[in-house]
């Protein structure tokens, strides 16, 4: 893991933990090599359990997994009794707020329609919508779900917060059924859960108004790709999807052409800024880690 552009030079100590007990692709690390391991950084995009499981059980003396990921869901099934995970949070707020802003302006003012017609060279001229306004649902009030709402409060709409649980300006997700008729598009910045698995169903999107925006920045399997399908094609209903199940997309998939869809491969984090955020938290993480302090980030399962 290089500290790419670091302003200051890692203590001796912190370049010791950096060479050896750091592990940034065990696929292609020795397992001989993996027994020493006391704190992992996976790989950024692997995701495969099967190689993660693998490399824990070639740690003995593992104590920390700290991701590079917001999410955790697949490193949740490997992680062992007595290992502490941590997330990346703070690291992918801003890209991943970027992306679902851009989704919904570009959904609202029509971009991929244009584009088409500047593909077929036709001066399509129309008024569209707008995001001043509109009010926005955004299911998780993490720091992604923080850093989308200063987003949409600067252009002029109005964000409400939804979670798991009700909190100082934030609604439950039992409130759904009550705020679900009022959005105008709906934001999902949930983790991979057994109570978000599923929570984007029928009913759910049959209580979203007509002509409002799903945006999917959270995991796949969050939305029923069935339901979102029939209201995709049956024109009530658009979306912007970041994330898919299965993930990658296979070639023959229906979502691929879906009408009102705006689909992007699993990149709303991955942007040039995420090395140097993710190496400023390691170094922080490591330097507490070293002097025995608590770490940030400690997955509690909150969304």
């Amino acid at each position: 893991m290089a500290l790419a552009r670091r302003q200051e030079e890692p203590e001796p100590e912190l370049i010791e933990m950096l060479a050896g007990a750091v592990i940034h692709d065990p696929a292609s690390t020795p397992s001989e090599q993996l027994s020493g391991v006391r704190f992992w950084v996976p790989d950024f995009l692997r995701g495969d359990p099967a190689v993660y499981r693998t490399a824990v059980q070639a740690m003995p003396e593992l104590q920390v997994i700290q991701a590079q990921t917001a999410g955790v869901d697949v490193l949740l099934q490997v992680v062992p009794d007595g290992v502490e995970l941590c997330d990346a949070r703070g690291v992918h707020g801003s890209s991943t707020a970027e992306w679902a802003l851009t989704a919904l302006l570009s959904l609202l003012r029509e971009f991929p329609r244009f584009e088409r017609a500047r593909q077929q060279r036709r001066w399509d001229y129309s008024m569209t919508d707008e995001l001043a306004g509109k009010r926005v649902l955004i299911i998780g009030a993490g720091d992604v779900g923080q850093q989308l709402a200063r987003r949409i409060t600067a252009c002029d709409a109005s964000p409400v917060f939804v979670a798991r649980t009700a909190r100082e300006g934030v609604h439950s997700v039992a409130e759904l059924p009550d705020l679900l008729p009022e959005a105008d598009a709906v934001v999902l910045i949930v983790p991979k859960t057994t109570e978000t698995v599923g929570m984007v169903d029928a009913e759910f999107l049959a209580a979203m108004p007509d002509g409002a925006i799903l945006v999917n920045a959270a995991r796949g399997p969050v939305v029923d790709t069935a339901a979102l399908l029939a209201e995709l094609t049956s024109g009530r209903l658009r979306a912007a999807i970041d994330v898919v199940d299965p993930e990658p997309l296979p070639s023959d998939h229906p979502l691929w052409t879906a009408p009102n869809l705006l689909l992007t491969p699993h990149v709303a984090g991955s942007v040039l800024g995420f090395g140097d955020r993710f190496a400023g938290l390691l170094v922080r993480q490591l330097h507490r880690y070293l002097r025995q302090e608590p770490l940030q980030n400690t997955v509690s399962g909150q969304y």
